[in-house]
């Protein structure tokens, strides 16, 4: 999470039902904190369920296979502070919960190698002070690309061109953020793009994606393709289909626009799958729902289609583990999306309610562009 970052949406959709902002904080706080606020939020409710007791720390898994004889799975891990590999352990199932934002699709464009000045990807974007007064590319057109450039500007970039391979992101930008067709080929510092345009610039950042990468999986056990909202061969976006016998899951596999409270909701119901709450129906009747919610996919058209498409997956979860709490933050969502559309300079400028409390959240009390300073103790003061 680098430097300056804020919640690109509002904390109230992601809140957690058993454990809300206002608790944490004992208080209201406005709808959209920095990283250092959210991090906050997430170790105290760790904290309050005490889930340390359950995790190896500074341990890494390094081989995961699957025995079909036995029916087992043989798992190798090392401890990296005594720097020694542990003995093989055996599983009954195995969940792979280590997500797929962290290695980077790095795509080649001709003469990129030849470029005279700074080259990085999103995921190593640090700090927008960096591009002080410089002139950025960044390839991308979807959230960090948008955020990323937010961020640049308002740390003092010179200008920005955003490269889209697709469509635009089409946003009321200043006057300092233009959009351009994909990038074709680099010539020193000119860049030059499919329209036959042509710019100067002093770096480039590719804002990419990322892939699903899982060097500690078995390749029998390993989910590659896209990153989507549901991805193929996981029955409620969570079991695998291909190997180990329905007994190796996946959490947090799909794209998101629910985050937390979809990381909780399928963690819920893979534990209520283990326990045997849930049953897994037979082959045929998991591949047949397994397409129809590809199908139902392949209709999006755009945001407002993936919000509400997402928010059916979240609530077919809730349905299915019998969960107490309505989760169906959908309206927010699109009101949000709404909020970026009228300005995107201003839309963490909005406010939003509960869906536990009740309560509105408070208007920060500086505007988005204008604050500086990040830290949770600045966000929670009066100034």
């Amino acid at each position: 999470m680098y430097r300056y970052l804020w919640s690109n949406g509002p904390k109230e959709a992601l809140e957690f039902p058993d454990y809300t902002f206002e608790e944490h904080y004992g208080q209201t706080i406005p709808s959209f904190p920095p990283r250092e606020v959210l991090f906050d939020y997430l170790q105290g409710r760790w904290k309050k369920f005490d889930l340390d007791r359950f995790i190896s720390f500074n341990h890494s898994v390094k081989d995961v296979t699957y025995n079909a004889n036995s029916d087992k799975f043989s798992v190798v891990t090392k401890n990296h502070k005594a720097d020694m590999l542990n003995k093989a352990e055996e599983f009954d199932y195995v969940v792979n919960c280590s997500g797929n934002f962290s290695t980077p699709n790095v795509p080649s464009f001709q003469g990129i190698e030849k470029f005279p000045g700074r080259v990085l990807h999103a995921h190593d974007f640090r700090d927008a002070v960096e591009f002080k007064d410089k002139r950025l590319l960044i390839v991308g057109a979807s959230y960090s690309a948008e955020d990323i450039a937010l961020q640049c500007i308002k740390y003092g970039a010179k200008n920005i061109i955003c490269s889209y391979r697709t469509k635009p992101m089409g946003f009321k930008w200043p006057s300092t953020i233009s959009e351009r067709p994909l990038l074709t080929k680099i010539e020193g510092n000119t860049v030059h793009f499919v329209d036959g345009s042509s710019a100067e610039v002093d770096a480039i950042l590719l804002a990419t994606g990322y892939l699903h990468h899982y060097p500690h999986l078995e390749d029998q056990l390993r989910l590659t393709g896209p990153n989507v909202l549901f991805p193929k061969e996981l029955y409620k976006g969570i079991v695998w289909t291909r190997s180990g016998n329905g007994k190796f899951l996946y959490i947090g596999a799909p794209d998101e626009y629910y985050t937390f409270t979809m990381f909780d909701m399928q963690a819920l119901w893979a534990l209520k799958y283990i326990m045997g709450e849930v049953k897994r129906p037979e082959r045929d009747a998991m591949q047949a729902d397994m397409d129809k919610w590809l199908e139902l996919q392949a209709k999006n058209k755009d945001y407002h289609d993936e919000i509400d498409y997402q928010t059916k997956y979240i609530m077919d979860l809730a349905a299915e583990t019998k969960y107490l709490f309505n989760l169906d933050v959908a309206k927010m969502f699109h009101d949000w999306e709404h909020d970026k559309d009228r300005d995107i300079l201003t839309y963490r400028d909005k406010a939003f309610a509960s869906k536990f409390t009740g309560n509105m959240s408070p208007i920060h009390h500086t505007p988005f562009m204008q604050a500086m300073d990040d830290s949770m103790e600045c966000f929670l003061g009066s100034k």
